[in-house]
């Protein structure tokens, strides 16, 4: 068990500076996910923890003690990549317990430890086959059930679930979860899937471009994102971001000329400026009850059984809608739009920060 403090710390490669200062506190016992796009220093950020790479300013510590200029088997720490990296040549049971043969520990207690986090992973059946005899998903419980067989302080995995097929990738977010329900390790886990990361996370660090753009539980940065970014990266499908200017009425007028009366919902002290109305899609309708976004043409209808989902032109841009009405629509229909005010979001233009809500 162990708790993380990361306090202001940077990555350069020579000039160029990757991670910018970043603070953040993680509970002990705490599952937390690292997401954002390609490249925005995420990993990076979890390699500095795990100590393959050097921190070029600021701290990382846990429970306390600075662990900056401890070489990686020094700071009881299990990681889980994507590649799962087996020994193809040893059985499940070798592979699981290699490290610990390594380190010394007595083949009895490398046999408990191991057939204790099979029992955990559902791999006893297993402990005989070779790697080459396995499924993906197999292959990563025993990439995982080497880590356990440590009983690390932490856990870190970096994008464990990528090689993974979409059926076989929501099973071990399951599983995954679970296994961390039953160890309460602290746990930190990158992933450029916010699916995963809304499923699978007590609290989500959304990072952009080397700083971190919010942190909160799933539905807090669902519900009430602080950025444009966070707004339009957490959620699938994503926000609808309409650009338009808020005039001293309350009424939010699109670039393309369309008024839509928003005086209830719009943060005064913002009428007057140029703003972002959000909307995700599952809070427009079709239909005219509520505030009204004028016509739309579907483009596209895509059905999914529980819901469809529309790609439509409204507003003068593209749109995404989704319907929970088991309606039956066409391409090229023309149908009223409306959504439900509480649920719009306002970002300013110039900093793309989230706008005070109207009180």
């Amino acid at each position: 068990m162990a708790s993380i403090a990361i306090q202001d710390v940077r990555k350069s490669y020579g000039p160029l500076e990757v991670i910018h200062g970043v603070s953040l506190d993680i509970d002990d016992g705490e599952f937390v996910i690292l997401v954002g796009p390609s490249g925005c220093g995420k990993s990076t950020l979890l390699r500095m923890i795990a100590g393959l790479e050097n921190i070029s300013e600021g701290q990382v510590a846990v429970n306390g003690s600075v662990i900056n200029h401890l070489p990686p088997r020094a700071r009881d720490i299990a990681m889980v990549f994507q590649s799962y990296a087996l020994y193809p040549h040893m059985t499940v049971s070798k592979n699981m317990g290699f490290s610990l043969k390594l380190a010394g520990v007595p083949k009895r207690e490398i046999d408990e430890k191991v057939l204790s986090a099979a029992e955990v992973l559902d791999l006893k059946h297993l402990l005989d086959r070779k790697p080459g005899q396995l499924s993906g998903g197999q292959r990563q419980r025993v990439a995982m059930g080497r880590a356990i067989v440590r009983n690390p302080k932490l856990f870190l995995f970096d994008e464990p679930l990528s090689n993974l097929d979409a059926k076989l990738r929501v099973q071990m977010r399951s599983e995954i979860k679970e296994l961390h329900q039953q160890l309460s390790t602290t746990t930190v886990y990158v992933t450029h899937d916010q699916v995963e990361a809304m499923t699978m996370a007590d609290r989500i660090v959304v990072m952009n471009s080397g700083h971190i753009e919010q942190t909160g539980t799933p539905m807090e940065l669902y519900d009430k994102p602080l950025t444009r970014f966070v707004a339009s990266f957490i959620g699938s499908p994503a926000m609808n971001m309409i650009e338009g200017k808020l005039l001293p009425q309350g009424r939010f007028a699109t670039t393309s000329g369309t008024i839509i009366d928003v005086a209830k919902f719009s943060p005064q002290d913002a009428w007057g400026q140029d703003v972002v109305l959000g909307i995700r899609p599952e809070h427009i309708s079709i239909g005219q009850d509520g505030v009204a976004l004028g016509d739309a043409h579907i483009r596209v209808v895509e059905p999914t059984g529980s819901e469809t989902l529309l790609f439509v032109d409204a507003l003068s841009q593209p749109m995404h809608v989704l319907d929970r009405t088991r309606c039956v629509f066409n391409s090229h229909d023309v149908v009223p739009l409306s959504a439900t005010g509480d649920d719009f979001h306002f970002f300013s233009s110039a900093t793309g920060k989230r706008l005070n809500d109207k009180r």
